[in-house]
Parts: structure tokens; C-alpha cells; sequence
């Protein structure tokens, strides 16, 4: 016991609590401010844009447009591609089913084959939305249409909207946790010790920031390039980057959804 007593007495130890409290403190530290700064990012202005007061909430008209028309580009397929169906696919049907059989390999790879069903819409929704919305940013000549405020654009090229999907992945990783596990889905967070509490809180505010900025950097900074370019030498130039500029976007649809799908997978498993 005195052998014991000394060796707590020791600085080397004394230094050494003092270390893990302080990575303890600066761990929780983290996570509160990177869950302020998170919740605040609808606050951030990239530029000018057409303000729109619905409710008494101030939102981006120009991104409410484009999302508009995103939803109804999916929508008007999806109802066109499904009115007749027919024993042998062919057309627009054919074409449905293929997109439909290839989100839901998507959730399939990630979640596994017994519980990826439920969630083949939300993953498909996702996938489908920023595959769109991407495109149409980088294929529409949006500056040839004027607004008397902002420009229109890809909606994902607002950081608003990749937080609120970014939002949409936490909420469903949550609930995925909670309907599989219970309330033994937070036992997880003191695996396989407690110390590592306050380094998977941090984790789950992690993932939708890197989400979000992800999709939200890539996408913006595309569509910067491409304008400079057309700026500097229009003719022929910016398409390589325009094609480029296509595929990094389908690259960052497959992203975000596969990503969202492993989270969802890691929640349940």
C-alpha cells in the first residue's frame, strides 16, 4: 500500500492526470463549439442572393427555384417511367428500374442484404437529388438568366443545402441506431472504454460537417473554376473542365450516399 501511495505521489504521475484531463476537457470543449458552429452555418453568406420571406423565415429564392425544378425533373420521370408497366421493361421504364437497381446496390453494399430494404428510398432520394441538382448546375447556362438579386445555381453549391442533407443522414442515423438497439445504441459510446466518450461524441459532429463541406467545397469550387475560365478564354477551353466538372459531380453523388448509407449501417450493425 505505501509502495502504492508513492508512486501516486510521483510528478510523473501527478503530470500524467493532468494530460488526460486536459485531453478529456479540450475533447468536450471541441465537440460543444463544433456543435455551435455547426448549427450556425445557416448564417453563412457565400455571395449574393434573392431573399425570400415565407413565414417570417429568410430563405434563398434562387436555391428554392432550382430545387423546385430538381424535384420535379425526379418526379416527372419517375411518374412517366411507372404508368404502364410491363412484364419486359423497355424505354423510359427500362430506364427507371436500371436507376432504381442501382441505389439500391448502393444501400445494399453498404448495409447489408437483410436490412437494406427500408432504406433503399432514403439513400435512393439522396443520390438522386444531388445527381441531379449537380448536373443541372453544370450543364444550364443559369448566368444567361438574370435575377434582380444573386444568380441562379446548382442547389448545391449553398451550404445550407448540404448541411440540411448532411442533417438528414445524423437524424436517420439516430433514428437507424434507435429502432435496431434501443437505448443500448448509446452503450456505443463508451466502447470499448469510457475515456473514448468524449472522442465519439466528437465523431457524429464530424461526420455531417465533413459531409457537408465535402459536397459543398467541390461543387462550388467547380463551378468557380468554369467561370473563370469562360471569363479568361471562352472558346473551347473550360469544356475539358466542364466534362471533368460532370463527372466529379457524379463522383460526389455516389460519395454522399455511400457514405450515408455506411453511417446508417454502422448505427445498426
Amino acid at each position: 500500500m505505501a509502495h502504492i501511495s508513492l508512486i501516486k505521489c510521483t510528478p510523473q504521475f501527478n503530470l500524467g492526470i493532468y494530460i488526460y484531463q486536459g485531453t478529456i476537457k479540450f475533447a468536450l470543449f471541441t465537440s460543444i463549439y463544433n456543435l455551435i458552429m455547426f448549427f450556425s452555418l445557416a448564417a453563412v453568406e457565400v455571395g449574393e442572393h434573392l431573399y425570400w420571406n415565407i413565414g417570417g423565415l429568410t430563405v434563398h429564392g434562387q436555391v428554392l427555384l432550382v430545387t423546385w425544378l430538381v424535384i420535379a425533373i425526379i418526379l416527372t420521370i419517375t411518374v412517366l417511367g411507372t404508368l404502364k408497366l410491363e412484364q419486359v421493361p423497355k424505354g423510359l421504364q427500362n430506364f427507371v428500374e436500371s436507376v432504381f437497381e442501382y441505389v439500391s446496390g448502393i444501400a445494399k453494399d453498404q448495409i447489408g442484404e437483410y436490412e437494406y430494404r427500408p432504406w433503399v428510398p432514403f439513400v435512393g432520394t439522396l443520390f438522386l437529388f444531388i445527381f441531379v441538382a449537380n448536373w443541372l448546375g453544370a450543364l444550364v447556362p443559369w448566368k444567361l438568366i438574370h435575377l434582380s438579386e444573386g444568380e441562379l445555381a446548382a442547389p448545391t453549391n449553398d451550404i445550407n443545402t448540404t448541411v440540411a442533407l448532411s442533417l438528414l443522414t445524423s437524424i436517420s442515423y439516430f433514428y437507424g441506431g434507435l429502432k435496431a438497439k434501443g437505448l443500448g445504441f448509446f452503450a456505443r459510446y463508451i466502447s470499448p472504454t469510457p475515456i473514448f466518450l468524449p472522442i465519439n461524441i466528437l465523431e457524429d459532429f464530424t461526420k455531417p460537417l465533413s459531409l457537408s463541406f465535402r459536397l459543398f467545397g467541390n461543387i462550388l469550387a467547380d463551378e468557380i473554376v468554369v467561370s473563370v475560365l469562360c471569363l479568361l478564354v471562352p472558346i473551347l477551353v473550360p469544356l475539358p473542365v466542364m466534362v471533368l466538372g460532370l463527372f466529379a459531380s457524379s463522383v460526389q453523388a455516389l460519395v454522399f450516399s455511400t457514405l450515408s448509407a455506411a453511417y446508417i449501417a454502422e448505427s445498426i450493425e
